[in-house]
Order: C-alpha cells, then sequence, then structure tokens
C-alpha cells in the first residue's frame, strides 16, 4: 500500500469529520503557552515571569495529562476528554481575569498552573485511536498505523504553527486577553466534540482487549520521555527568543507568527515521513533528525531581526517532525498495548516539562542578554537530542525487535485459535 493510498484509506475509516475535529480541538493548547508568555509578560514587564507562567501551565499539564491518560486508558476517553474540556475552557479564561485584576504574581503563576493540569492532550489521545479504528484491516494495519502516526505527527505541528499564528493575529487585532479567550471558546466547542466522537467508544477496555504485560517505565521509554524533553526545550527557547526579537522591534504579536513558521517546515515534513522506506527504523530516523536538528538551529546564534528569525525558524522546523514522529513511533511499538493511553500522554508531558524548563531558563537569560542567549538554550537542547539518539540506538534497536518478535507471536496465536 502506497502511502497516499494509506492517507486515502485512513481518511476513509475514520471520517473527515473526525479528522477536522480532531485538529481543531488540540489548537487550544498550542496557543496556551505562548498566549500565557505573551499575557503575563505584556501586562507585568517581565519576560521571567511571563516565562514562569508559561512553564508553570505547561508542568502542570505535563503531571496531569499521564494520570489522565492512564484513566482513559481503563474507561474510555469519552469522560476524560469531555470534563477536562469545559475545565480546561474555565482556567483559561479565569487566567485572562486573574492578570487584568493585577492579581499578585504567585497567584497568577498559580492560576496558570491550575489551568495547565486541567487541559486536554487531544494530539496524543488522537494517535490511541487509530490502531482500534484499523483494526480488522489485516496485514495493512502496521502500515497504516506508521501512517496515521505520520499524520498526527504533521498536525501537531500544523497546530503549532497555526495556534501561535492565531495568538499573533488576536494580539495584533485584539489583545493577549483575547487570543486566550479564543483558545477556551476552541477548547470548549471541538475539545468537547472530540470527546463525543464515535471513536472515542474505540477506546474502551473491554473484555477482548489486551491487558498490560510489563511496566510502563522502562529504561528505553525513559529514553524516549528525555528524547522528548530535548524538543520541549527547542520549542520553549526558540519561542522565548521570537518573543524577545518581537518586543525589542515594537511588534510584540510577531512572536507568534515567528514561532508559527517551525510549525509550518515541520508539517511538511512530517507528511512526507511516510514516504520512508520501511527498512529505514524509527531509531535511524531518530538519529538522522536529532542530528539536523543541531545543524539547522546553529545560526539562531546569529539572528538579530525578525527577518531572519521567520527564515531560520522556518529551516529548523523541517528537522523538528521527523524526529518527533520517530519518537512516537518507538512508544507505540515497544510498550504494552493497554498502555499506549498513558504513555502518549506521557510522551507530550515530557515534552511540556521541556518547554518549561526552555522558556524558564531562556527567559531569565533573555532578561539580561537579550534572543541570542535564548536561542542558546535552542542549541543545547539540540545537543541533548544528537548525545541521547547517539548514545541509545542499540538498546532502542533491541527494543524494536523484542516488540515485532512479540507481535507475530501474538499473531501465530490469533490464527492457531482461528483455525480450531
Amino acid at each position: 500500500m502506497t502511502p497516499l493510498a494509506s492517507y486515502r484509506r485512513l481518511l476513509a475509516i475514520a471520517g473527515p469529520t473526525y479528522v477536522v475535529v480532531a485538529f481543531l480541538g488540540r489548537l487550544p493548547l498550542a496557543m496556551s503557552q505562548l498566549g500565557t508568555l505573551l499575557l503575563v509578560s505584556t501586562a507585568t514587564d517581565s519576560y521571567g515571569l511571563g516565562g514562569l507562567s508559561a512553564g508553570a501551565l505547561a508542568v502542570a499539564n505535563a503531571l496531569g495529562a499521564p494520570v489522565a491518560g492512564a484513566v482513559a486508558d481503563r474507561t474510555g476517553q469519552r469522560p476524560v476528554v469531555l470534563v477536562q474540556s469545559l475545565l480546561g475552557a474555565a482556567g483559561l479564561a479565569s487566567l485572562v481575569a486573574v492578570v487584568h485584576a493585577d492579581a499578585t504574581a504567585p497567584f497568577v503563576v498559580a492560576t496558570a498552573a491550575l489551568t495547565g493540569l486541567v487541559l486536554p492532550q487531544v494530539g496524543p489521545l488522537a494517535r490511541v485511536r487509530w490502531r482500534p479504528l484499523t483494526h480488522g484491516t489485516g496485514s495493512h494495519q502496521r502500515r497504516l498505523v506508521d501512517a496515521a502516526f505520520s499524520y498526527e505527527g504533521a498536525a501537531d505541528e500544523a497546530s503549532f504553527a497555526i495556534g501561535p499564528a492565531l495568538v499573533g493575529v488576536a494580539v495584533a487585532v485584539v489583545s493577549p486577553g483575547g487570543a486566550l479567550l479564543l483558545a477556551a471558546g476552541l477548547l470548549a466547542v471541538f475539545g468537547t466534540a472530540f470527546a463525543l466522537d464515535p471513536s472515542a467508544r474505540l477506546t474502551r477496555r473491554n473484555g477482548s482487549a489486551p491487558l498490560a504485560t510489563g511496566p510502563l517505565v522502562t529504561a528505553v521509554f525513559v529514553v524516549l520521555a528525555l528524547a522528548q524533553v530535548s524538543i520541549g526545550m527547542l520549542f520553549g527557547a526558540t519561542q522565548t527568543g521570537a518573543t524577545v526579537l518581537a518586543n525589542d522591534a515594537g511588534r510584540p504579536g510577531m512572536a507568534g507568527l515567528v514561532h508559527a513558521t517551525l510549525g509550518v517546515g515541520s508539517a511538511v515534513a512530517g507528511i512526507a515521513t511516510a514516504y520512508l522506506p520501511e527498512r529505514f527504523g524509527h531509531e535511524r530516523r531518530a538519529l538522522a533528525a536529532a542530528g539536523t536538528l543541531l545543524a539547522l538551529s546553529l545560526p539562531l546564534l546569529l539572528v538579530d531581526s525578525l527577518t531572519g528569525a521567520f527564515l531560520t525558524v522556518l529551516l529548523l522546523g523541517f528537522a523538528v517532525a521527523p524526529y518527533m514522529i520517530a519518537i512516537f513511533s518507538l512508544a507505540e511499538r515497544v510498550v504494552p498495548l493497554a498502555r499506549v493511553g498513558a504513555a502518549m500522554t506521557t510522551l507530550a508531558s515530557s515534552t511540556g516539562l521541556g518547554y518549561a524548563l526552555g522558556s524558564s531558563v531562556a527567559g531569565r537569560l533573555a532578561d539580561g542578554s537579550g534572543a541570542t542567549a535564548a536561542f542558546g538554550v535552542t542549541v543545547g537542547a539540540t545537543v541533548l537530542a544528537v548525545t541521547l539518539m547517539t548514545t541509545q540506538q542499540g538498546r532502542l534497536h533491541r527494543a524494536v525487535q523484542t516488540a515485532l518478535a512479540g507481535e507475530r507471536e501474538r499473531d501465530q496465536a490469533a490464527a492457531a485459535t482461528s483455525v480450531r
């Protein structure tokens, strides 16, 4: 089955409405971090507090998402996502009210954290739905799942392009508070629609569903989580550096548009990864993408204008989605089937932790040394990614081979049972 045929098959299986809802439902999370950064830093004239508030939202989301994912593995996604969507929308609106009321810094940070705690991770949960959605496709399922993960990686990156762009437009037309209120409205509508979509029923464990056969947290999974921490640091530091450049130029709304270019290149590259040959394993793809991230991040140290930032960040984006797709695909392969929801949300949480670390460190450095210091954190994040993928190739390859052997054993057992 060709990649294009795989994408067509996936669209036919899930339906266009689901694809649209699942995409729009992930935009509020993509908007919330930059929206918080701009809202707080603009109101308080402190990049440090803005970065701390955005980081608090990201850290709290990182802590809450795995719990929500684990509960969704057991009860199904519908009730979990529905509650999170409504509470998250209320939280974003509350954050705007708190900042406009000139609340103290600790109260602002606490409100941001509580909001992050309940925001749903629609992208990772959408990944979980593809295996049950493609059940019954026989020998084509693995190729379809891989194509689905390529699409989801591209969709995530597109959301992190469109989300910041929407923030930038809303800031320019209305205000930073208006940007977060827009995110709240999108979450209330499309997060709820994602929760109520019929595909959510497929994620509820029943008597025929496989039970977890091993622990979620293994040495391999820790490597994958740290890999996502590195990409989160890249996001946070790059976003902070772009914010400094935009504010220095007197055009704060442009920060979202600069960061959006990261997602543009990434989304294009994400779709294209479905065309890579299957013999080019995901662990090797992650290594190649990490090296490319490092090479493409170095020019950021020379950027001193919004135009230079646009071009450099656009090129950097072409390595982001291939890296993340490889990491999420490795996790889907190596974790127990009944723990995939927890695995996907934990990896997303690792990205959030990395974002918090990257934005906080970059914000503090930027207060004293400007955008170049913030972009230095971006380069450091890519060094971490290269180090992880270089030193852990053997471990990752062995884990994938073990998982493939287990799949073959299950398929043989199922075939023997059907014959009897």
